[in-house]
């Protein structure tokens, strides 16, 4: 089969590569009919993410299962089916608790020795605690099945930041970053019930889409100036929920200093930098509260698909680009270059 490898920065290629085989009882064949590239797979492109010659790559992917091991119970051949960024037995405990990215027996999809996601094919280990079933007839809807990818990752993780930061009713909600993930959690905000959703963000189809999802103003600004028209949107006092999407020293920092006293930041962002932006006596003397991390999607998904499915929350306007598997490359540029937003791939 053919997958993509990175084997040094920018040097992403479309390659032959061993087609994936049942190993363990527990592991699941599955034919990929969807994934995409994440803005986190930009570190490795770059070179700020160490990965090995010729390490596979992708983590967001669904697909039909075509193959089960003899301990497999809850899914068989032909099943439509969506793959959360990690994969997790479902039994550990970390996993009862819902934090299944602690999974003891987990991992994450392109690690060594383990096949990506932006490929034909997908070994999944442990596809009953992974795996999560889709309607059959949604492998027919173009559309769904681009709205449905989106809980893989960007969705979930957005939801997590939401929630970390307790967006709800009655709450001003402010969004640092205009990615996929900041996009979907302006989506989360919105379907938490949140009142006021500021967007921060310069790129107008960005935050276009921004709107789209529910934000009721935008900031192009950034550092202390984009503190400062946050302050006056919200009477000097900041937001109550404050989602942080980017990872850096900045973003982190800008976060800070637009939450309310009291006020809570959900961070989603992939640390990167030199520093973390925090000042823990700050926010100590604020009660500014910091929830978030890497989001246990797994656990997300059975809730957020019914909406997704009856069309109450559609996080496909986050795809602005399409490519095939040989296409890969290019969508890699794209989103380094930020002319596209997020690449979804149909291998």
């Amino acid at each position: 089969m053919r997958a993509t490898t990175i084997h040094a920065p920018f040097d992403m290629r479309v390659e032959d590569v061993p087609d994936p085989k049942i190993q363990q009882p527990t592991d699941a064949v599955l034919r990929v009919l969807r994934a995409c590239i994440c803005g986190s797979d930009l570190w490795a492109y770059r070179g700020e993410a160490a990965r090995e010659k010729g390490q596979r790559i992708g983590h967001e992917f669904l697909g039909i299962v075509e193959e089960t091991g003899s301990e497999v119970g809850g899914l068989k051949a032909g099943d439509l089916v969506v793959a959360p960024f990690m994969w997790s037995d479902g039994t550990c405990d970390y996993c009862t608790e819902g934090l299944t990215t602690s999974c003891v027996h987990g991992g994450f999809w392109g690690s060594v020795g383990h096949d990506g996601g932006q490929g034909e094919a997908v070994r999944v280990p442990h596809a009953d605690g992974t795996l999560v079933k889709l309607p059959a007839d949604a492998a027919g809807d173009d559309h769904l099945l681009t709205a449905l990818l989106a809980l893989s990752d960007v969705m979930g993780t957005g939801h997590h930041a939401a929630l970390g930061a307790g967006a709800g009713k009655g709450k001003t909600v402010a969004v640092v970053g205009d990615g996929a993930v900041g996009l979907c959690g302006v989506l989360a905000a919105r379907r938490l019930g949140a009142e006021r959703i500021i967007a921060l963000g310069r790129h107008e189809v960005r935050t276009d889409i921004a709107k789209r999802f529910g934000a009721t103003d935008v900031v192009a600004e950034r550092g202390e100036a984009a503190e400062a028209a946050i302050r006056e949107l919200t009477g000097g006092q900041g937001c109550h929920s404050v989602i942080e999407a980017v990872g850096t020293e900045q973003s982190m920092r800008t976060a800070v200093n637009i939450t309310r006293d009291g006020g809570a930041i959900g961070f989603v962002g992939v640390p990167h930098g030199s520093g973390t932006g925090l000042d823990l006596s700050v926010m100590f003397d604020r009660n500014i509260a910091l929830r978030g991390g890497v989001a246990p999607v797994r656990t997300y998904i059975p809730e957020l698909l019914p909406d997704v499915l009856d069309g109450r929350l559609d996080p496909s306007p986050v795809f602005d680009l399409t490519v095939g598997l040989d296409g890969v490359p290019d969508g890699y540029k794209a989103m380094d270059e930020r002319t596209a937003l997020k690449v979804l791939v149909k291998p």
